[in-house]
């Protein structure tokens, strides 16, 4: 293999998974323990098993493949499901059992709340201004709030009402063109354009398309020099659209209080209980298009190929929508409660295919794990991947059966608890994903119109599930494109 291969398959590595510090620790391995020193005693701790490595790149060739979780998941088949690797000089430990992340989870949450992610320079994509690099903390809670009473608030319902309008309506004329339609493509529109409308009260479209187009590129693979050419044109981008909120708020008649009129004003107030940046801002916005518009997107495209290859799974599905929203109205998001069996689909399509199938943290403090001795600072990937098809936490845990959580709603306290400790699609604990439940929204909702309004038309008789990574996300190597066809006369337009 040539040194560029190599070169870039580490530089994928890093960009899914580490972006280690630079002044992680160097350490020496052994495939069995090592003696550490302390102040008050000595003791001989044993490290986790480690498979053979290599001088000065450690265990990166057993990595080498575009795949990496599958990669992860057959080493863990091998030597067990608490690994010590190494990547280069990076520690790592390699959890892909359901009961050691239950474990973790529950015993060291607080410990390894830190990502531990090296920021990328300046950029406002993973930089240091970022939530995603943020530590956990007021400036990281603070936002995870405004998530929650903004983007979630009852009051921008009609917003995300509207955006799902036309989405059906765009998939109509599709239909009535008999033109096949790409589910990732028309799923992008429709989560940037709510998101950009519910966080600044604009859409897309009133940027000449030029933020789309941004949002787009910085989902290709994430290497640095791309990073750095995206954040250099969503920063001249956003602080067009800073400055002219700022000129709205200094007019009095001015109303408005999304999301960006209250960084801003924070971003203005001394007095205010976090003192954010200017950059902070930037990063917040282009974290929230990239990472919450990827997620959606590639759930629902997933979504949609697992319930056309399963049609008993699509008729139970389309029965329940049928009778509890009927045939005269369109389904909204206040129907997803009253939809057991949506929810479910939704949940089993990301355990099947998590949009992030590695998640990194990293260990603040040394701790203990099934007898293993962790040091500080190590760094942790879980396989989520691995975590949510291992066989001893799953029943037939490759099949598509959404009906397993429909069980699992009916258990006890203890029992969901580990369920939800299990289930890892957008990570678990205090660092879990501040954005999970819009995402929950986006797809139910989406799926929710093209089940209850479409039947599909796909060129033969099964959809491809080859998957791939594209960018920091996994996705199918051949996006689905497939024909709606009404179901009824009635159009909801």
């Amino acid at each position: 293999m040539c040194l560029f291969t190599l070169e870039k398959q580490w530089q994928q590595w890093s960009s899914l998974t580490l972006r280690t510090a630079s002044s992680s620790s160097s350490s020496a391995f052994s495939q069995s323990s090592v003696t550490l020193s302390s102040s008050r005693n000595q003791m001989t701790h044993d490290l986790a098993p480690s498979p053979p490595s290599l001088p000065i790149i450690g265990h990166l060739h057993l990595l080498l493949s575009p795949l990496t979780h599958k990669s992860l998941q057959k080493l863990s088949t091998k030597y067990g499901p608490l690994l010590h690797i190494r990547i280069f000089n990076v520690p790592i430990i390699l959890v892909s059992s359901a009961s050691v992340a239950y474990e973790i989870c529950r015993a060291h949450d607080m410990n390894i709340s830190f990502r531990g992610l090296a920021a990328i320079d300046e950029s406002l994509l993973f930089g240091s201004s970022g939530i995603v690099n943020a530590p956990y903390g007021d400036y990281w809670k603070l936002m995870k709030k405004l998530i929650a009473t903004k983007l979630l608030q009852p009051q921008s319902r009609g917003i995300r009402a509207e955006e799902l309008q036309r989405f059906y309506n765009s998939l109509v004329d599709k239909a009535r063109k008999a033109e096949s339609v790409e589910i990732s493509k028309e799923m992008m529109k429709l989560v940037n354009t709510t998101l950009c409308r519910m966080s600044m009260g604009r859409s897309f479209s009133e940027e000449n398309g030029e933020a789309e187009k941004t949002a787009q590129e910085a989902s290709d693979p994430l290497f640095k020099k791309d990073i750095m050419s995206v954040s250099d044109r969503f920063d001249k981008l956003l602080e067009k659209i800073l400055v002219e909120h700022n000129e709205k708020l200094e007019e009095e008649e001015y109303q408005g209080a999304d999301m960006m009129d209250v960084l801003l004003e924070a971003y203005g107030n001394e007095s205010s209980e976090y003192k954010i940046t200017r950059n902070q801002i930037k990063s917040f916005f282009v974290e929230l298009f990239v990472g919450g518009t990827d997620t959606s997107v590639q759930t629902t495209q997933w979504l949609m190929a697992e319930i056309t290859n399963n049609p008993d799974a699509l008729e139970r599905l389309r029965a329940e929508i049928d009778s509890v929203v009927g045939e005269t109205r369109l389904i909204q998001e206040t129907d997803i409660p009253n939809l057991p069996y949506l929810q479910a689909v939704v949940k089993e399509g990301l355990r099947l295919h998590p949009p992030g199938p590695l998640l990194v943290r990293k260990f603040q403090e040394s701790c203990e794990i099934k007898g293993f001795y962790i040091p500080e600072k190590t760094t942790l990937v879980v396989n989520a991947y691995a975590v949510m098809r291992d066989p001893d936490a799953w029943e037939d845990p490759n099949e598509f059966k959404p009906e397993r959580f429909l069980a699992s709603s009916k258990s006890g306290k203890k029992e969901e608890r580990e369920q939800t400790l299990k289930y890892l699609p957008f990570g678990a604990g205090r660092r879990g994903c501040p954005g999970a439940n819009l995402a929950y929204m986006f797809v139910g909702t989406a799926i929710g119109v093209m089940v209850q309004c479409f039947d599909w038309k796909i060129k033969g008789d099964k959809v491809s599930m080859e998957e791939t990574f594209e960018g920091m996300n996994l996705t199918m190597v051949h996006p689905l494109d497939c024909t709606p066809v009404p179901r009824t006369k009635t159009l909801f337009l």
